[in-house]
């Protein structure tokens, strides 16, 4: 079981996360609805959770078929439901881009394998609905 501990962090909406190992995040609302935008929106970590969880795959996978991995960049693009609570989100966009000699081939199903099969955050996603497209790119 996973434990994570989170506290308020200010006098208005700020909270800090924290995990068993001490690493920590800071998550604010936006200063439009009183908060003090010092940290990330909730819903833009889960995006962020995405990213992060698929480069892991995409570096083993890459790693696996001897690939000299060298930047791996992502751009999230993403919609949510409009006028709705809870707003989930809806639509989703990555562009992954590989730095380094990357066999563009392989990066291609390394993405796939990815955003289809093993990323955990991307199910969780689809799950509720969401369209999650990609497209990979050699960066240069």
């Amino acid at each position: 079981m996973v434990r994570l501990e989170l506290h308020r962090a200010d006098n208005a909406f700020a909270f800090e996360a924290k995990d068993a190992e001490g690493h920590t995040m800071r998550m604010d609302a936006a200063a439009t609805i009183g908060g003090n935008n010092s940290g990330v929106r909730p819903m833009q970590a889960m995006l962020m959770s995405m990213g992060g969880c698929s480069g892991i795959d995409l570096v083993s996978i890459l790693q696996k078929q001897r690939q000299e991995i060298g930047d791996i960049e992502m751009i999230i693009e993403a919609e949510r439901e409009k006028d709705k609570e809870p707003a989930l989100w809806t639509y989703v966009h990555i562009t992954f881009r590989f730095g380094g000699n990357v066999d563009m081939d392989k990066a291609h199903k390394a993405c796939a394998l990815s955003i289809d099969k093993y990323c955990s955050v991307a199910a969780t996603l689809r799950a509720a609905g969401c369209v999650i497209e990609w497209k990979a790119e050699h960066k240069g």
